[in-house]
């Protein structure tokens, strides 16, 4: 009686000779390769959305305050192409152009430092030496998002914000 095995050995292959053989190691390998690509291009879209100076993009414009936002400034205190620091509410109001007036979250996006002002027309962090455009974008890194905005606007005498 002859028994016929049942396990392959490595003489007994249906590989052609002189090509290499495919083993879990490579196959995981190669798998895992793949993954860190597909990973590594998800981060890049972020780069994309920088300018050309690596710097990031100018936000969308934020929607209007709702009914229940609060008075945080008189507009006559909001100087055109300028903005003001409000520490205590941890807001920045600016006022690009006349009649436009932007909020944000008055921390740097590059590490969570409070900014610390507003010199002519750029928001400051002395932190580490950011500094962001009136609209919020990065004029100078080491940030590279822009500024948190909130929805402000002006009404009546007033500046509200959500």
């Amino acid at each position: 009686m002859s028994i016929e095995p049942t396990h392959r050995g490595p003489a007994a292959t249906d590989e052609a000779p002189g090509q290499p053989r495919l083993c879990r190691r490579a196959l995981f390998g190669g798998a895992g390769a793949v993954a860190a690509a597909a990973v590594l291009s998800a981060c890049g879209a972020e780069a994309d959305q920088s300018g050309a100076d690596g710097t990031s993009a100018a936000p969308t414009t934020p929607p209007e305050p709702g009914p229940d936002a609060a008075v945080v400034a008189a507009a006559a205190d909001i100087p055109v192409g300028s903005g003001v620091l409000f520490a205590d509410k941890r807001l920045v109001v600016t006022q690009p152009v006349a009649g436009d007036y932007r909020a944000f979250v008055a921390l740097c996006t590059h590490s969570g430092c409070n900014i610390t002002g507003v010199e002519a027309d750029e928001i400051v962090c002395d932190c580490h030496g950011s500094r962001f455009r009136l609209d919020g974008t990065v004029s100078k890194g080491p940030a590279r998002k822009p500024l948190k905005a909130r929805p402000a606007a002006a009404r009546g005498a007033d500046i509200v914000v959500d």
